[in-house]
This record gives C-alpha cells, structure tokens and sequence, in this order.
C-alpha cells in the first residue's frame, strides 16, 4: 500500500512539477493569454504562480512541508480556476466546453490536493 501511496504522489506532485517547468519555458506565451484574461503584470504572475506550482509539486513527491505544498497549490488552483476558466463569460460553445473542462479538473485536483493534508505523517520515503 505504501508503493501505491508513493506513486499517487509521484503522479499528483508530478502533474504540478511539469506545469510549473512549463511556466517558466513558456513564460512570454502564457503571459499572453493572462494578459487577455485581464490578470494584473502578467509576466510576473505566471512566473509566481510557476514558482507555487513547484512548490507545491516538491512537496507532495518528497512528502516535506506538505502542509506548505497544499497551501502553495491552493494559492495557485483558486485564483485560476475562477480567473483564467471563467467559462460562464465564453459565448463561443466550443471555448465555453473547454474552460468548463479546465475548470472542473482544477476543482478535482484543488479536492485532491486538500485530502493530502489528512494523511498522518511521516509519509513512506519522505524527505
């Protein structure tokens, strides 16, 4: 069961790891597109939010400061969720089904992340 354990956070910090790398390689695009959503510095706030996901993705692979990790990934899941797949705003139904999709799997990881917080401590192979 333990193995199991490590691999659900291997995949789940995993997800935040790759996503936060791609925020720092792919900073000027990303920009773009929270500048279209209205987001205040656009550069700087993917670049922040870049640094929560990897925090949080650390710290739920390495089972350190998990407390730290959720909050890090909860600082990130809320705002964008609601800022960036504000689905309800889109007029064209394809554009509409696909925030409703993003939004709905940040929901569900947001879900996740807040289970991991319930799990006692120390985890197996935690740093």
């Amino acid at each position: 069961m333990e193995y199991l354990f490590l691999l659900s956070r291997i995949l789940f910090g995993g997800y935040f790891l790759w996503n936060g790398y791609k925020h720092f390689k792919h900073t000027a695009n990303l920009a773009g597109y929270a500048a279209s959503k209205k987001v205040p510095s656009p550069q700087l706030m993917v670049r922040l939010s870049g640094a929560l996901l990897l925090i949080g993705g650390v710290g739920i692979v390495l089972g350190a400061a998990v407390g730290l990790a959720v909050s890090a990934l909860v600082a990130f899941l809320i705002p964008v969720t609601f800022m960036m797949h504000d689905y309800w705003k889109e007029t064209d139904p394809v554009q509409r089904a696909h925030q409703q999709i993003a939004f709905a799997k940040n929901i569900a990881l947001l879900g996740a992340a807040f289970a991991y917080l319930f799990i006692p401590g120390p985890w197996f192979l935690a740093i």
